[in-house]
């Protein structure tokens, strides 16, 4: 019959057992196992110590490339757009690097006529039937053409051929702009929150640096690149215009742009203008967009023509 003495005598042996195995394993390890194991801990800790090295590297070399770029605006820019009267364009996607493009245009001396964010309510498709009364409302107490309004009942297309109309300057025999009316249009899409303007746009511009950056990614996205897209075409009317961008994938501005044939003889694109070196080359696109009325697509991206324009001497 088995008892308690029994139970007890077994479990001892177990534990005995156990301990024994515990014993033999750790002077098992401590041998050849232990060894090969604290050899491959020792190689693995030198590979992320080099991969670190190489990564802080890179790094440095980044900051290089970018005080390169500084420095060469420096010696490049000054003076190329003097006299030129250039209006910036942020969209909401690119307002990290909008600063950045800024002071290369002012750099180069550009007479910059004003700054205007447009709003993510402006790209908003649930806005789409207000912007399409307010581009009517805005105009109406003004002289400001509205004949030439796109009228297929999109907001932001309407909406930007308006603002297009009172920011650029208008072709050749057609009435201009007076400064009361631009500042009417501006005032009743910055009171409804759908831009806002750094400082008083008070001359009409002859070219423009329209910033964008990477697509939308919601549930609207595929509505609000489409309008994005709209914004630029409004805006493509001087013959000076610049996508300042940031990637050239994804059904972006700048991809969008550069897989058209038609936006691309008109429309110039840079892919990386989030960096130094891109705003130094969104600006020397737009002096070759005013001076020899040409079109490129540059940047770092598969789709990019080059890295720089090559301009005339």
């Amino acid at each position: 019959m088995i008892n308690f003495r029994y139970h007890v005598v077994s479990l001892t042996a177990v534990f005995l057992a156990l301990a024994i195995g515990l014993v033999v394993g750790t002077a098992a390890l401590n041998g050849p196992v232990a060894d090969s194991l604290r050899e491959t801990v020792n190689e693995l800790r030198k590979d992320n110590q080099q991969m670190r090295q190489a990564v802080q590297s890179m790094q440095r070399e980044l900051e290089l490339e970018e005080d390169f770029a500084a420095e060469m605006a420096q010696v490049m820019l000054p003076g190329t757009l003097s006299g030129k009267r250039v209006l910036v364009l942020s969209l909401p996607t690119g307002r990290d690097h909008t600063e950045g493009v800024l002071k290369m245009l002012q750099l180069a001396g550009a007479d910059v006529t004003g700054r205007v964010d447009l709003q993510d309510k402006f790209i908003n498709p649930e806005n789409n039937n207000d912007l399409l009364e307010l581009a009517v409302t805005a105009a109406r107490p003004t002289s400001a053409p509205t004949a030439g309004l796109p009228g297929n009942g999109h907001g932001v297309e309407t909406s930007s051929a308006l603002l297009a109309t009172v920011l650029l300057d208008q072709p050749a025999g057609a009435e201009p702009v007076t400064e009361a009316d631009r500042r009417a249009v501006l005032a009743a899409y910055g009171n409804a929150n759908y831009l806002t303007t750094s400082d008083r746009v008070t001359a009409p511009a002859e070219a423009v640096v329209v910033v964008s950056g990477q697509p939308y990614v919601d549930k609207d996205s595929a509505k609000k690149d489409e309008s994005v897209v709209k914004i630029a075409e409004q805006f493509d009317r001087t013959g000076g215009i610049v996508v300042a961008g940031n990637g050239s994938a994804g059904g972006n501005l700048v991809a969008f742009v550069r897989g058209d044939a038609v936006l691309t003889q008109t429309i110039s694109t840079i892919d990386n203008a989030n960096t130094v070196q891109g705003q130094l080359v969104t600006t020397l696109a737009l002096v070759q967009q005013l001076t020899e009325r040409k079109a490129g697509q540059y940047g770092v991206g598969d789709s990019a023509a080059s890295l720089v324009p090559r301009l005339p001497q």
